[in-house]
């Protein structure tokens, strides 16, 4: 299944098409932030990062001009080439957050009643309506009590931010406030993995231009929270340090811990300087989101410019790893504004999404989408077994049979014909080897026995002009001398030394053709001679010759040849008897 059917698909299932993630911060003393991360890279890092100015109001805690905020957010998208028309998540700074102890048997509309009562008690919520996003502390069985955490933000805010995303072609999918940010990116980037252990306890202290929040924790787990508000603007060097370390020293006393980590977000204020004044609150560290900072939250990317590199806050990675980040605090205003008509509460009712990755684009499964999902896959998977089961199975095993048979008929063809050479070898005798290398050696001992006879005895005045001997002892000698005594002492001697095969002088005669010739010669005469063992048939069969009726050579061509040859009456090939075996003696 390629990763491009699997978008298509799930954009399907989840309602809509696939589109890009992008990530926004309104960060006092910084300006607009927007950020993508690169997760497939290790270390993680900041893949791409714009920023512009944009002003804050901290009295009012609200986006001065909510039109410089929308062509400020259409500026970057230019910059970092995205296209507008993708998903938004948006960091805000914290408007106000608590904890309330309430009983158990509190309904969700009860809780939002007790909630909102005690968030109208500030002046910013007396004029505008609040959205209200909580989560479960502590919930005590044995008291029937629950111990809440909440925030809430001013319901026009929203509202103002997804108008005017809206009219860039954005889906605002979700607003965040700064603590919970904050708390996600220092468990992304790995800052406080000694403090984020289970079962330890460590304070999170945030510097701003107005004050100081102090949250306390085990590990993940956010146990209380706690607001110092100080005219930090008053107060000049070291007076506003001394200021801060007075408050916090006895702030500290109540919420007794392991480990004290700093962040200060004012460029009045350096947490590394505050650490090192504030004593006996454990191990203490710090972060610098301000003018002071020395090192960027996590690597960024080549595509980052220089000068932006120690701009990106911590609020801006924090919103970013939204998607990527299982830590447990996130508060979902916008879904809850979704959620309810008049007030605005997390409920436990709420489906809250999964964010599943699939290259660049992130999709948000909720438990029903995952349950339809599951569905789908099961009937596919289904439909694929019973047309496995029912038809491919079927198929494969008919053609495996096939040819299973086609191996068997092979099988018993080979085993007919082992069979019946078996039984030709039982019948007509094995191969003797010993007896027909007997043979060979015999055949050619003979025949090296008579070119050794004849050439030990043959004189000066002979030669050999046709010799020929067989394995089965046939010899037959032609040669011619230049005197008779000569050819008769070659022919004794040459019978003497293969006397086993009764040779005789089969011919002696003058080579001259006629008597007057050899009158006429004046040179010495030569004479022609053959030795032999072999009987006229068998030489006439050697030579291809004829016999007349007396057994002598006669003429292929005289009228007796060919008497014999049409009338079928001595020898020769048409006639009756047959030519003789020259291998016979």
């Amino acid at each position: 299944m390629s990763e491009d059917f699997l978008s298509k698909f799930l954009s399907q299932i989840s309602g809509g098409g696939s589109k890009e993630y992008v990530y926004l911060s309104v960060t006092p003393g910084v300006g607009l932030e927007m950020c993508q991360l690169d997760i497939t890279t290790s270390p993680k890092s900041v893949k791409s990062y714009a920023v512009r100015e944009l002003a804050y109001n901290e009295t009012s805690k609200d986006i001065a001009d909510y039109e410089v905020f929308k062509n400020a957010v259409s500026e970057m998208f230019d910059e970092l080439k995205i296209n507008p028309k993708c998903n938004v998540l948006v960091n805000i700074p914290l408007v106000s957050m608590g904890t309330m102890n309430l009983p158990l048997i509190l309904s969700d509309d009860q809780l939002l009643v007790s909630v909102t009562s005690e968030v109208e008690q500030t002046y910013i919520f007396r004029r505008m309506e609040p959205t209200i996003a909580w989560q479960d502390v502590n919930v005590n069985q044995g008291t029937d009590s629950r111990k809440i955490l909440y925030a809430a933000v001013q319901a026009p805010v929203i509202e103002n931010i997804k108008a005017a995303l809206a009219t860039l072609g954005c889906t605002l999918i979700d607003i965040d406030v700064s603590v919970a940010s904050y708390l996600r990116a220092l468990d992304f980037t790995g800052l406080t993995t000694t403090q984020m252990q289970d079962n330890v306890t460590w304070n999170l202290m945030i510097v701003n231009s107005t004050g100081y929040s102090l949250i306390s924790l085990v590990g993940k787990t956010v146990v209380d929270y706690y607001e110092e508000p100080l005219a930090i603007k008053t107060f000049e060097g070291d007076d506003i340090y001394n200021a801060i370390n007075s408050s916090a020293q006895i702030t500290l006393m109540s919420y007794p811990a392991n480990y004290l980590y700093i962040i200060s977000e004012t460029d009045m204020v350096s947490a590394e300087l505050l650490a090192s004044k504030i004593q006996g609150a454990g191990t203490v560290d710090f972060f610098e989101n301000n003018t002071f900072k020395k090192h960027e939250v996590m690597p960024v990317s080549l595509d980052v410019l220089p000068d932006n590199v120690l701009k990106i806050s911590m609020q801006i990675v924090g919103i970013a790893a939204t998607n990527y980040s299982n830590y447990p605090l996130k508060f979902h205003f916008i879904k809850q504004a979704k959620s309810s008509g008049g007030g605005f509460l997390a409920g436990a009712s709420e489906e809250v999404p999964v964010p599943i990755t699939i290259g660049d684009k992130t999709f948000e499964i909720t438990p029903t989408m995952a349950t339809t999902l599951s569905t789908v896959l099961l009937a596919v998977i289904g439909g694929f077994m019973a047309l496995l089961s029912f038809v491919l199975l079927p198929k494969v095993a008919a053609t495996r049979q096939q040819a299973l048979d086609d191996i068997t008929i092979k099988n018993q063809d080979i085993d007919a014909q082992v069979s019946k050479l078996d039984k030709e070898q039982q019948t007509t005798g094995s191969f003797d080897f010993k007896e027909e290398v007997d043979v060979v050696l015999k055949s050619n001992r003979t025949k090296l026995m008579n070119y050794s006879a004849i050439g030990q005895t043959i004189p000066e005045t002979v030669w050999i002009t046709y010799f020929m001997t067989q394995g089965d002892g046939l010899v037959d000698i032609k040669g011619a001398a230049t005197n008779v005594e000569d050819v008769y002492s070659f022919f004794r001697t040459l019978k003497d030394s293969l006397i086993s095969k009764n040779l005789k002088l089969q011919k002696l005669e003058m080579q001259a053709g006629s008597v007057d010739e050899l009158l006429s010669s004046s040179d010495s005469q030569v004479y022609e001679f053959e030795i032999t063992n072999m009987t006229k048939d068998q030489l006439a069969a050697l030579f291809g010759k004829l016999l007349g009726k007396d057994g002598e050579e006669i003429d292929p061509n005289s009228p007796e040849a060919k008497q014999n040859a049409g009338g079928n009456k001595d020898n020769g090939l048409l006639s009756k008897i047959p030519i003789p075996d020259i291998s016979k003696k």
